[in-house]
């Protein structure tokens, strides 16, 4: 495992395993999905220990603290030494909003199903 004392963002992303391919954390890097120290991050841009690096993917943001230093790709057991999580927990789950379904072939729902809903979720009909 080879330690330096700066690293490329992808590299790094990379190497702990945040990220399936190298090629995938450069991409997420340019769509703006990685940020370190809370400013959009470029795949060059380099990282130190104590960097906040935030990566938005999925539902929840992943939140981690650089600690070591890696370019190369390592197991997942030496991966996690590499940073500290720091990221929140999810909600549990009685605050998840349950959405609503319909019965199979009951079809789209009516005008007055449509008002009722509305009128359930807090918005009233504002045409005449």
């Amino acid at each position: 495992m080879a330690e330096v004392n700066r690293a490329r963002v992808d590299a790094w992303c990379w190497a702990v395993r945040l990220f399936p391919t190298r090629s995938a954390a450069g991409k997420a890097c340019r769509a703006g999905h990685v940020r370190v120290n809370a400013e959009r991050a470029k795949p060059a841009t380099l990282v130190v220990p104590g960097d906040e690096v935030v990566v938005r993917g999925g539902v929840h943001d992943r939140v981690v603290v650089v600690q070591r230093l890696i370019v190369k790709r390592v197991g997942a057991p030496v991966a996690v030494t590499c940073y500290l999580d720091r990221t929140p927990a999810p909600p549990p789950k009685e605050q998840v909003v349950v959405v609503a379904q319909r019965d199979r072939g009951t079809g789209r729902p009516t005008k007055r199903e449509r008002r009722l809903t509305e009128r359930l979720r807090g918005r009233q009909n504002t045409t005449p």
